[in-house]
Formats: structure tokens, C-alpha cells, sequence
């Protein structure tokens, strides 16, 4: 395992990383660094415990929106497949792409943000 120095928030972090997958682990570095840093720019949330649970928040609902379009994208390939197979013409499906922010996920991350708040109460802490 070897050892990098990286910067989060402006703030150092020692981690370890198995040999070769530096490059990787800079990146989700920088991906991390700048989710907190726009919820920290928002100007909303100060508490850093917040900001990185948010952050973790935001990129989980984002990975749960790709997987749900990747399964929905394989679901209409094997239905096509299938209909293929039985001899009938496939009429490919729009893909429908979840967009980054709607009305809908936008009060979802809202009510999410004011559960936070009040499991959290008023010192920020999760411990």
C-alpha cells in the first residue's frame, strides 16, 4: 500500500492506496473536494461534518440514478433481444437519461437536507 497526501477542503488527509491506483483515487479525491466545496460555496451549510455528509448524500442519489439507468437501458436491450429472436420487429425505447436536477429531486434533496438538520441538531455533530 502506499501513502498519499491529498486536500480536502483545504484541509490534509493522509490515505492509503494499493500500488497503481493513485490515478483513481486523485480523481475521486478532486470529485469529493469539489461536491463539498459547492455545498460549502451555496453558502447554506458551514458545518464540515454536514457539507461531507451531503456530499455523500448527493453522490449516492447521483450513482442510485445511473444504476437505475443502466438497468433500465439492459432491460430494453434483452426485450429487444427476445423479440428479435421470436421473429418480431423491436421498436427501439427513448431512453429516458434522469436529468441532473427536476422539481422532484430537487424537494427530495430538501426534505433530505431538513431531516439532516434535525438528526443532526444544532452542533453539527453525527457522534
Amino acid at each position: 500500500m502506499k501513502q498519499i497526501e491529498v486536500q480536502i477542503m483545504q484541509q490534509s488527509y493522509l490515505l492509503s492506496c494499493p500500488e497503481g491506483h493513485e490515478p483513481r483515487m486523485l480523481e475521486a479525491v478532486e470529485r469529493v473536494d469539489a461536491a463539498m466545496t459547492r455545498i460549502r460555496d451555496a453558502g447554506k451549510v458551514r458545518a464540515r461534518e454536514r457539507i461531507a455528509v451531503l456530499a455523500a448524500l448527493n453522490m449516492a442519489f447521483e450513482i442510485s440514478d445511473h444504476e437505475a439507468a443502466a438497468s433500465a437501458s439492459r432491460a430494453r436491450e434483452q426485450e429487444q433481444a427476445e423479440a428479435a429472436s421470436n421473429g418480431m420487429v423491436a421498436h427501439p425505447a427513448q431512453a429516458q437519461q434522469p436529468q441532473a436536477s427536476s422539481p422532484e429531486s430537487d424537494e427530495r434533496m430538501a426534505h433530505l437536507l431538513e431531516r439532516l438538520d434535525s438528526a443532526l441538531g444544532e452542533d453539527g455533530r453525527l457522534f
